[in-house]
């Protein structure tokens, strides 16, 4: 066997047959002299390719061609399935795993599948507690930028949802989504026990404590328990003898809204 060197480069000749030409940095072996010459950029981070539109450059041709296809918007990649097209292939194998249900990545920690690399990696954040993310204003972090995004909205009050019955804005789109029920009046969760129907999870969620009788909040002060958090905050007035609601015409006050409506039935008799 015999060596080479010439620009870091290595080649080994193995047989007549056979030449592997092999990386002096990470000694990855590759068939090709001209697959070496492009792994070698990994390294030297040399990008000689360069786009025309935006100047962004590549290492790769190929990665070239794939990006000027954001300014071209050409979708060469079909699937098979749904006609869905796509610019790059390596976004229609992806995309395919929508089809097949095949989840190649796998979470070592609860052994989760996942179709998605990135998806994988997202959800490793759960055990981590890793929160990559974090807000320039108030110093929150999240787990991921999705939620950086919706969170910033906060603070710029932004609402870039906006129903289109009642012009009502939004910051997300899933508030717009159950929002939307109240004009449809679509009630897709039910209660498995009564049959009752509800707009929001959530409600339904609480409404499930009446046949489990499960009270999941308790005052600290009288270890009271209630099945609703609303309900513990009322309570808690009872020892911090807070009272929010402020009758406009005599201007007594209340710890409940429910007793300020009552009494407010005083002056409209009189």
């Amino acid at each position: 066997m015999t060596f080479m060197t010439n620009n870091k480069m290595q080649y080994i000749r193995a047989s007549s047959r056979k030449q592997t030409y092999q990386c002096s940095e990470c000694l990855k072996k590759f068939s090709h002299k001209s697959y070496l010459i492009r792994h070698m950029r990994v390294h030297s981070q040399e990008k000689p390719y360069q786009c025309s539109e935006c100047l962004k450059k590549f290492s790769r041709r190929s990665n070239l061609i794939e990006h000027m296809r954001v300014h071209t918007r050409e979708k060469p990649y079909q699937c098979s399935e749904c006609l869905k097209e796509f610019s790059q292939r390596s976004t229609l194998i992806r995309h395919l795993r929508v089809h097949s249900q095949e989840k190649p990545y796998q979470c070592s920690e609860c052994l989760k599948d996942f179709s998605l690399r990135s998806s994988l990696i997202r959800h490793m954040r759960v055990h981590s507690q890793e929160k990559p993310y974090q807000c320039s204003e108030c110093l929150k972090e999240f787990l991921r930028r999705s939620y950086l995004i919706e969170h910033l909205r906060v603070h710029s009050q932004e609402k870039p949802y906006q129903c289109s019955e009642c012009l009502k804005e939004f910051s997300r789109r899933s508030n717009l989504m159950q929002h939307m029920r109240v004009h449809s009046q679509e009630k897709p969760y039910q209660c498995s026990e009564c049959l009752k129907e509800f707009s929001h999870r959530s409600n339904l969620i609480r409404h499930m404590r009446v046949h489990s009788q499960e009270k999941p909040y308790q005052c600290s002060e009288c270890l009271k328990d209630f099945s609703l958090r609303s309900s513990l905050i009322q309570h808690i007035r009872v020892h911090s003898q807070e009272k929010p609601y402020q009758c406009s015409e005599c201007l007594k006050e209340f710890s409940q809204r429910s007793n300020l409506i009552q009494h407010l039935r005083v002056h409209s008799v009189a």
